[in-house]
Parts: structure tokens; C-alpha cells; sequence
């Protein structure tokens, strides 16, 4: 009677085994998720506040100013291209201790 349910578990920890894994790492950080656009993107500025007549104007002494963007545009990547923003490595050397 325990056998029958041995190919159940046996699956069921295969399945967990490959969600822990996760072997196709490299398909999901070739290209994937990180060109599609994303809502930040399509972020645009808009008109400044119009005070009606008759009401004070709120103090702007303390407003943040964003500076223009001086810098040239960086160059167009291709869905092929890999994302730039990678997970650190999960394995960091161990540093030597200082010699004395």
C-alpha cells in the first residue's frame, strides 16, 4: 500500500528540487524581464501648480530641483543583450587576515 504513493512523493521532490534550483537561470536573465517596459519609464513631468486667484501660493523654499540631463544617451541594447543589473555572487571569498 506504500508504494502506491511513491511515485507521488518521488515527483513531488523533483518538483521542489528544480523550483529550488532553478536551472533555467540563464534563460530568465537573457533578455526577459528587465527590457519589457516598465511603468517608471513612461514617467513624464508635468505643469506646475496654478494657484487661483485669491489663495497663497504653498512655500517652495524647500522644493526639490532636478537637474537636467547633461549626459549623452547610452546606447540602444537589443533583446539579446543581457540585463545590466545581475544578483551579486552568492559565494564572496574570504579575505586574509592582516599579517602582523
Amino acid at each position: 500500500m506504500t508504494y502506491r504513493f511513491a511515485p507521488i512523493a518521488v515527483l513531488a521532490v523533483a518538483l521542489v528540487g528544480l523550483a529550488a534550483c532553478h536551472p533555467l537561470q540563464h534563460l530568465r536573465n537573457s533578455g526577459g524581464a528587465c527590457h519589457e517596459v516598465k511603468p517608471y519609464m513612461r514617467a513624464a513631468s508635468i505643469a506646475p501648480l496654478k494657484i487661483p486667484p485669491g489663495l497663497d501660493s504653498p512655500d517652495t523654499a524647500n522644493a526639490l530641483h532636478v537637474p537636467a540631463v547633461s549626459a549623452p544617451a547610452a546606447p540602444e541594447r537589443k533583446k539579446t543583450d543581457p540585463c545590466l543589473d545581475q544578483p551579486p555572487p552568492f559565494n564572496v571569498p574570504k579575505q586574509a587576515p592582516p599579517q602582523a
